[in-house]
């Protein structure tokens, strides 16, 4: 499988010294069950809602995710209270079944084998983060740096937590590689001034070109290293 470029300018930086992986829909595919688990949450407050109805707040972080739908349904939520039930739910719901997404495990590699710094930089807060990595065998120690949604104050579109991600790798945000899945987390990228591969594992290609992804694969074992130089 080939990557597809868009025809927008790439940033005048030095080649790729970092990555920077978003985690739901890069690294793993939680998205099924984050919305199970908030449909189970909501449920035991007595409103019915459908998984369908998250897919918009994808990418925006939990409380948002949650925010939205709570917001469209005339909902009053206790935060954060029922953002940490839904995580809860969550982990259970992922125990034994959550596995890495394909070509994670390549593109790692031959990310040390190049010698890059990588980070992960998730809207999620860091109970779901460090879950999340648990359960594929991804150690934390894996990256230089993990930031997670509670390390910012602005969350995607904002390009805070891309940003906070390349200082604490020690590098110009230029010189770094993005992978996301979510519009919002390309124009996050952008805006940090990073390069970015867009994952069409959430979005369309078309939509993840047009909020300004340099390249786009279906997943990680689909994207050309030719991303990395």
């Amino acid at each position: 499988m080939t990557v597809s470029e868009s025809t927008e300018p790439k940033p005048s930086a030095s080649s790729i010294a970092g990555v920077i992986f978003d985690m739901d829909g890069v690294l793993l595919e939680s998205e099924p069950f984050i919305a199970a688990a908030a449909v189970r949450m909501f449920a035991e407050k007595g409103v019915m809602v459908a998984p369908e109805e998250f897919r918009p707040f994808i990418g925006a972080g939990e409380d948002r995710f949650l925010g939205g739908v709570a917001e469209a349904r005339g909902v009053t939520l206790d935060m954060p209270r029922d953002k940490v039930r839904t995580y809860q739910i969550y982990l259970d719901l992922i125990a034994g079944r959550l596995e890495p997404s394909p070509g994670v495990g390549r593109f790692l590699t031959e990310c040390r084998r190049r010698g890059l710094k990588t980070a992960v930089a998730s809207s999620a807060d860091r109970m779901k983060v460090e879950g999340n990595l648990k359960e594929i065998h991804l150690p934390t120690s894996e990256f230089q740096a993990i930031v997670v949604g509670e390390d910012v104050i602005n969350k995607k579109p904002a390009p805070d937590i891309f940003l906070e991600a390349a200082r604490r790798m020690g590098l110009d945000p230029r010189a770094c590689l993005v992978v996301e899945d979510a519009v919002s987390g390309v124009k996050a990228a952008k805006a940090a001034g990073a390069r970015c591969l867009g994952l069409t594992t959430s979005f369309s290609a078309g939509q993840l070109r047009g909020a300004g992804a340099d390249w786009t694969a279906a997943d990680l074992e689909g994207a050309s290293f030719d991303v990395l130089d």
